[in-house]
C-alpha cells in the first residue's frame, strides 16, 4: 500500500469531518459567512499542519491543495442548512470519526518519516486534537478537550494501539482499522457514560 496515498486519503476524510463540525460550531455562535469558513478551515487543517511542521515537512494543504475541497463542501452544507442549532449527536459522531482518522493518519505519517515511537504517539495526539482546541478557543467556547469526554485519552489510546500492533508486523489495514476503532469506542463510551479524567476538587 502506498503510504503517502494512505495518509492523504485519511487526511481527506478527517478534514471534511472536522470542517463540518467547525462550521456548525461557528454557525451556532452567530458568526458570519467569513467567520464560519475560517473556523471550518482552522478546525480541519491546523492539526495536520502542526504535525507536518514538527516533522520538518510542508503542511498537507500545501502538498495537496485538494484538501480545501472538503472544507468548502462543509461550509456550503452548513450554509445550505440555514440553521444555527447547537452541535447535535450526529456532528459529535462525525467529530469522533475525524478524531479516529486523524490519529491513525498522524501516527502513520510520523512512522513513515522515521519518528521515534513516543514522538509518533504524541504527533498522533497533536494531529487529532489541535483543530478542535483552536476551534473552541476562537469561538469562545470552553474547550471540550480540557474538561470532558476524554478526547485526548481516546486519541492517545488509539495511537498506542496502532504502534503496538504495527510493532507486531500485522496487516496494515487491520492495524488502521483496530486503532481507529479504539478511538471511536473510548470517545463514544465517554459520551454515553459521561466519563472524564479526574479533576481537582475545590475546597469547601
Amino acid at each position: 500500500m502506498d503510504l503517502d496515498l494512505l495518509v492523504f486519503g485519511l487526511d481527506l476524510v478527517s478534514t471534511f469531518a472536522f470542517a463540518l463540525v467547525g462550521a456548525r460550531v461557528a454557525a451556532s455562535k452567530g458568526l458570519d459567512y467569513g467567520g464560519i469558513l475560517f473556523i471550518a478551515a482552522i478546525a480541519s487543517i491546523s492539526g495536520g499542519t502542526l504535525r507536518n511542521l514538527f516533522m520538518g515537512e510542508q503542511p498537507p494543504w500545501i502538498q495537496y491543495p485538494w484538501l480545501f475541497a472538503p472544507i468548502i463542501a462543509a461550509f456550503l452544507i452548513t450554509i445550505a442548512m440555514g440553521k444555527t442549532q447547537d452541535v447535535g449527536r450526529f456532528a459529535l459522531s462525525l467529530d469522533t470519526l475525524g478524531l479516529a482518522v486523524a490519529t491513525v493518519s498522524s501516527v502513520q505519517f510520523a512512522l513513515s518519516n522515521n519518528a521515534p515511537l513516543v514522538a509518533a504517539a504524541v504527533l498522533g495526539l497533536i494531529g487529532a486534537v489541535s483543530g478542535g482546541l483552536f476551534r473552541d478557543i476562537m469561538c469562545q467556547t470552553e474547550p471540550v478537550l480540557l474538561h470532558r469526554e476524554t478526547i485526548g485519552t481516546a486519541c492517545l489510546s488509539g495511537a498506542v494501539v496502532y504502534l503496538t500492533l504495527d510493532a507486531l508486523d500485522l496487516n496494515e489495514a487491520a492495524v488502521v482499522a483496530i486503532a481507529g476503532l479504539v478511538v471511536v469506542l473510548v470517545r463514544e463510551l465517554s459520551i454515553k457514560y459521561n466519563w472524564n479524567l479526574p479533576k481537582v476538587v475545590k475546597n469547601p
